[in-house]
């Protein structure tokens, strides 16, 4: 299989569609929460919501670069979640962050070798694909934080 469908199929695998890792994946474990579930804190725990928003902050924020464009975002914005005041604000939140994993992941899936293997950015960076897999890792990291919360949430 080519690379750019390896990548992108472990992309489709923790975001969309995957239960072969972790059993579970974003859109799956997202799906019937309510605003409230996903904005309750525990303890001094990051919130489903504010996880859900610091993945899909680096998603939609290097998605643009795999269309050519430039890398706006920032670490130090990346879990300032805007107020959820509603269940809308809940599912607009996450149809965006599903719209951007497939987004993410058919990007990723029409790279060339040559652009995968190229500086994504900037030479400190590394290259595209080293990127890529340190997203489909960081977003495994937060699966498991997010599959725990929410099992703490709905089993009290």
């Amino acid at each position: 299989m080519a690379r750019n469908k390896e990548l992108a199929d472990r992309l489709a695998e923790v975001l969309l569609s995957g239960r072969w890792v972790a059993n579970t994946n974003y859109k799956e474990l997202l799906e019937n929460l309510t605003w409230k579930q996903a904005t309750q804190k525990i303890g001094g725990l990051n919130s489903i919501a504010a996880l859900t928003y610091h993945v899909n902050y680096y998603i939609g924020g290097m998605l643009p670069v795999l269309k050519g464009g430039s890398l706006e975002i920032r670490d130090k914005f990346s879990f300032q979640l805007p107020k959820l005041e509603s269940q809308v604000d809940w599912e607009r939140m996450t149809t965006e962050f599903i719209a951007n994993s497939e987004a993410f992941v058919e990007a990723v899936s029409n790279l060339t070798q040559t652009q995968l293997d190229s500086v994504f950015i900037d030479e400190k960076y590394g290259t595209y694909a080293r990127n890529i897999e340190g997203l489909i890792e960081h977003s495994y990291y937060h699966l498991g934080q997010i599959s725990l919360l929410k099992k703490m949430i709905t089993n009290r």
